[in-house]
């Protein structure tokens, strides 16, 4: 990546140096990148803890060179982080008691059979254990500094949050190496400064089949990651009366574009632009979220999971995620740059209005979209109704 730098043109034809923010999203932002290809970063701790440093590669995509690179850092041997549900599955017990705090991450020592790419990825991944070489189950560690944020920046690439990790050796002058640095502030506070960064960056006329009068305004954070799209039906940032419909809908490759019958994922797209298009205004948020934030490989993965037993919620926790990993902080700032401050949401979810209302949007009604079981998605319907709180009486 370029960052544009002060020349010997005049003040006038400079250009304009990115601020502090927008330096440290492009740095989150390209060091998630880096994970997704096999190559270790450094995180690095806060300027009041300067001599916090933890190498890290991602499990599922580090190979022999990045493995390689690690050990070329430290003579001591790294260790896997993971998630504390996925650790639960490969580790030995733990001997924490009961009543200690939630972990954020866990810290295993690694015997030398499993320090291996393929290894390190079936420890990774539940859906392929059975590669794992046969042996005693690792041993826990006391997790080193920086490790939730190392879990985040994996999360960030959509990657497994399963870490191969190498503390260094506190020092007063920062290792030399040639890895890419990153602070893990940066990495903790991204979601939310990504999602208040969000700005309008196109916007065309898109008649839709349901609803002609449609425009799509698509939306860029200043690290130049992923695009959020808004649906606009009509003219409701006009709107004058009662306050506009609006919808947010999570992306859904499966359900949206190929009518999985997994999920009600595509009736509640469909049903959404039709009830707008009824109405005659409207806001349908369209987010890049896929799989309540987990990405859609990792949806595949607990898709698989599911076909063994586990629910939804369980699924994505034997894969190291929360149950749901999604922001809606993009979905206010997205409306609040469209000049639109009061809503109706159209959901069965609570929880987003009480996170929209907690971002600043006044949620002034809900208005109910469910849409009846198809004969496969009984049991994930019945799994958001009694363990997500989704009102789909």
């Amino acid at each position: 990546m370029t960052i544009p730098v002060a020349s010997h043109h005049s003040m006038n034809d400079r250009p304009v140096l990115p601020d502090a923010e927008a330096l440290a999203l492009r740095a989150v932002h390209r060091a998630a990148a880096e994970l997704r290809r096999g190559t270790p970063v450094l995180l690095r701790g806060a300027p009041d803890a300067p001599a916090d440093w933890l190498a890290v590669a991602a499990a599922e995509t580090v190979g022999a060179t990045g493995l390689a690179e690690l050990a070329a850092l430290s003579g001591a041997p790294p260790v896997l982080l993971l998630a504390p549900a996925r650790a639960a599955a490969v580790a030995q017990p733990s001997p924490r008691p009961q009543a200690a705090a939630p972990e954020e991450a866990v810290a295993l020592r690694l015997p030398a059979r499993l320090l291996a790419p393929e290894a390190l990825r079936s420890l990774a991944d539940p859906t392929a254990e059975r590669l794992l070489p046969d042996g005693p189950r690792p041993e826990r560690l006391p997790p080193p500094p920086l490790a939730a944020a190392a879990i985040a920046l994996a999360k960030l690439g959509r990657l497994l949050p399963a870490l191969v990790a190498l503390p260094l050796a506190p020092a007063a002058e920062p290792p030399r190496h040639h890895l890419l640095e990153v602070e893990a502030t940066a990495v903790l506070a991204y979601p939310a400064s990504a999602a208040t960064t969000l700005r309008k960056v196109a916007e065309a006329v898109v008649p839709l089949e349901a609803a002609a009068d449609a425009r799509i305004v698509a939306f860029r954070a200043a690290d130049g990651g992923i695009e959020h799209l808004a649906i606009l039906i009509g003219q409701p940032e006009a709107a004058t009366g009662a306050a506009p419909l609006v919808r947010m809908h999570s992306e859904c490759f499966t359900g949206d574009l190929l009518g999985s019958l997994r999920c009600d994922c595509g009736p509640q797209l469909q049903g959404a632009i039709r009830r707008m298009a009824a109405e005659g205004a409207g806001v349908l948020l369209y987010l890049a979220q896929e799989g309540r934030g987990i990405g859609l490989v990792n949806k595949l993965r607990a898709y698989a999971l599911q076909d063994s037993g586990l629910d939804t919620l369980d699924a994505n926790r034997a894969l190291g995620w929360g149950a749901d990993e999604r922001s809606f902080l993009v979905a206010a700032t997205m409306l609040q740059q469209l000049g639109i401050e009061r809503v109706r949401l159209l959901t069965n979810n609570p929880q987003k209005l009480a996170a929209l209302t907690a971002c600043g949007i006044a949620v002034e009604g809900r208005v109910a979209h469910a849409y009846p079981p198809n004969g496969v998605n009984d049991d994930y319907l019945a799994t958001k109704a009694r363990r997500f709180g989704h009102l789909l009486a």
